[in-house]
């Protein structure tokens, strides 16, 4: 058996998720290997949507909750199949995230080497992958996070080809095309399209995404930012806009978060986001937010959130995280303010 870790980080010098796999693997470096990995984020949330404190316990409010296969078998000195199966479920009641699909999150078969990735089937759509890390202090998770709250994406994207560049001269790009899903009864042909490009250098990242999707809830999203490190500190400026989506969002808007390492494992974070309701007239939100992270272990992560949402005129937006549906709003133009407990394990 073999133990292996790969670290995920909101921006550099963010909040560090560190994802370890165990799997049987030859000792052979060169040799394929499938691993298993997982998650467990669990929290308690007490939310006020404008009718009074409510409690609940939540799953995957910072990373969704999860269990996977990642496996990869090289085939040529440059060349290597890579495949990843992902589920995702509730750590609350162990059920699955989407009822009746066992590999919701990923399930993709591709072909790597120096020249990039190819990927083929259910993925995480590429303008998920900055969402999620490059664009503000909280990783875009927990009810802080007012670029999760305030804006729309797609998450996921089924029967997929996607192509991730290598890293060249500080640029990367991915491109993604999806081809039409059965279900949505509407023929064939191609069902949208995604792009991401990034640029770092030093302390600085830039990055822009960009999604088309077509059919029943056709969305169209724009997402772009730039963050900036030094010593212990970094800060990130993000903006949003998406037209369509299943519930329907027509909204523009932008964040500013900043976050502090107080320590090799403490963080603190301040942000604050404003979003333009363009699908009620003269609606607009503002949110106010504070974080606080430690890790205990190597795998063990504690987290802290607490938030303020204030909508203006008719709008209802709430506080959510990740993976849990906000509470909605009592009546239009109800602030809302909410507290969270959180651990993360990871394996």
């Amino acid at each position: 058996m073999r133990r292996s870790c790969a670290v995920l980080r909101a921006g550099v010098g963010g909040a560090a998720l560190l994802f370890c796999t165990h799997g049987i693997a030859a000792s052979d470096t060169g040799a394929g290997f499938v691993s298993l990995y997982g998650v467990l984020d669990t929290s308690l949330e007490v939310t006020n949507p404008g009718s009074g404190w409510t409690p609940r316990l939540d799953s995957g409010a910072y990373r969704g909750s999860r269990f996977g296969l990642h496996g990869s078998e090289p085939i040529g000195a440059d060349l290597a199949i890579v495949f990843t199966l992902e589920n995702g479920f509730s750590s609350v009641d162990g059920t699955l995230q989407t009822p009746g699909v066992l590999f919701n999150r990923q399930a993709w078969i591709g072909a790597h080497g120096t020249w990039g990735e190819l990927r083929f089937g259910r993925q995480y759509s590429p303008i998920y992958i900055p969402f999620k890390g490059d664009l503000d202090a909280f990783g875009a998770g927990t009810i802080a996070s007012g670029l999760n709250n305030l804006s729309k994406i797609t998450p996921y994207t089924n029967n997929a080809l996607a192509y991730l560049s290598p890293l060249v001269g500080g640029f990367s790009a991915t491109v993604m095309m999806a081809m039409r899903d059965p279900s949505e009864n509407d023929g064939n042909g191609i069902d949208g399209y995604y792009l991401t490009a990034a640029y770092q250098i030093d302390g600085l990242k830039l990055s822009y995404a960009r999604q088309q999707t077509h059919g029943a809830g056709a969305l169209r999203a724009n997402l772009g930012g730039a963050s900036y490190g030094f010593e212990n500190v970094r800060v990130w400026l993000s903006f949003f806009n998406g037209d369509g989506g299943t519930p329907f969002y027509h909204g523009a808007g932008g964040s500013l978060s900043a976050q502090y390492s107080l320590s090799p494992h403490a963080r603190a974070s301040l942000g604050y986001a404003h979003v333009r309701d363009y699908s009620t007239a003269g609606a607009s939100a503002d949110q106010f937010s504070a974080a606080f992270e430690y890790d205990f272990s190597r795998t063990l992560l504690f987290y802290f959130s607490a938030a303020y949402l204030w909508n203006h005129d008719d709008a209802s937006f709430t506080l959510r995280g990740v993976n849990v549906v906000g509470l909605p709003v009592a009546y239009p133009g109800a602030p809302v303010a909410g507290v969270q407990l959180g651990v993360i394990e990871r394996f």
